[in-house]
């Protein structure tokens, strides 16, 4: 128990291979109890489980979950109109984020049904999606509807009725949560592509917001949309003329992330981390240019930020998060670990069709 309340210091002798099965006693570990550090991200506890579930079915050991459990907890998040009336009165009634979020007392310490978010659908719909459960069986109406209540005018959503930031976070969750629901009546589609566009930047990355500066994680969801969409395919086997984003900029932009230590940035002359070998990853592997990644050097830097207690840190040899571990599992999907599954990058789940479940 003392080794547990005070671990040594992380390696300093990163392993030379990937640790699956310590990766999965970690989640293992994170599905039966959250340490106390997460305490502060209750609210969070659904993308939390996202991080968890998802990632146990990328190591392929989805049997250590409780299927049906999982899938009865998520439901019973989702939030539900009493009526038509109700249905068309501005609120989203998509999942909230936890128990503890999904009720708020009024100035009479009355609870009442506090609002469902954006990101916590989405992390909702990627853990039943993962788990098998028929997403035609939703309430997919009420979500769809009632989403088109987030989107802007100039095409970004908030992630929240009440009001909230608007950038490209969450019009990735919205075009993730159509694709998912296979319907696409929740977003002007056409509004929303003019809002990513308007998001590239001089450099060819995209930032999370019109004018703000390239990010590895906004470009991911700029892109990533664009492809749920359909607005872009195989954009390298067209010509730069007939695609409605600068690629070879964007593609020099995300080449230009990956530092003389293998690993990739997120930002311009900011540290590597590991997440961004996904976020950017994820791009040149959509956009079909992996192929330009050292996947040798980035490889090695990864195992760097592997942790002997299983999991991945932020950076090289710190301790690891539930977070960081997720993306450094996404990455050697992406490397095609023998032993990890596929996954779709479009949409940061496991490619389910792919592994035939």
């Amino acid at each position: 128990m003392d080794s547990i309340l005070n671990p040594p210091s992380p390696d300093s002798n990163p392993s030379t291979q990937f640790e699956r099965d310590r990766h999965v006693r970690f989640l293992e570990m994170m599905y039966q109890l959250l340490p106390s550090e997460y305490q502060g991200q209750e609210i969070n506890r659904l993308t939390l489980a996202y991080f968890v579930v998802s990632g146990l079915h990328i190591l392929g050991a989805s049997d250590r979950v409780d299927k049906g459990g999982v899938i009865n907890w998520v439901l019973s998040l989702q939030a539900h109109p009493k009526n038509e009336a109700e249905l068309n009165d501005g609120q989203f009634y998509g999942f909230h984020g936890s128990r503890s979020s999904q009720f708020h007392s009024d100035d009479n310490a009355v609870w009442i049904p506090n609002g469902s978010h954006l990101a916590s659908t989405y992390c909702a719909l990627a853990i039943l999606k993962t788990l098998g459960y028929d997403l035609s069986l939703l309430d997919s109406e009420s979500i769809l509807k009632s989403m088109k209540n987030l989107q802007q005018s100039d095409g970004s959503f908030m992630p929240i009725h009440t009001g909230a930031e608007r950038d490209l976070r969450f019009v990735f969750c919205a075009a993730a949560i159509c694709s998912m629901l296979e319907n696409w009546s929740g977003m002007d589609k056409e509004n929303v592509k003019k809002y990513i566009l308007n998001c590239q930047s001089y450099d060819g990355g995209f930032g999370l917001m019109p004018g703000s500066e390239s990010h590895g994680g906004a470009t991911y969801c700029a892109v990533a949309s664009l492809r749920l969409m359909g607005f872009i395919g195989d954009e390298l086997s067209k010509s730069a003329t007939s695609c409605i984003i600068n690629v070879p900029l964007l593609l020099d932009w995300c080449l230009q992330r990956q530092a003389i230590d293998g690993g990739f940035q997120g930002r311009l002359n900011k540290d590597t981390d590991t997440c961004y070998a996904f976020w950017i990853g994820g791009v040149l592997r959509i956009l079909g240019a992996h192929k330009f990644i050292d996947e040798k050097a980035l490889r090695q830097f990864l195992l760097t930020c592997q942790s002997q207690y299983g999991g991945f840190s932020k950076f090289p040899r710190q301790l690891p998060d539930i977070y960081h571990s997720y993306y450094g599992f996404s990455a050697f999907s992406l490397l095609e670990e023998p032993g990890v599954n596929p996954i779709r990058v479009e949409l940061g789940i496991t490619d389910v069709d792919a592994i035939g479940l």
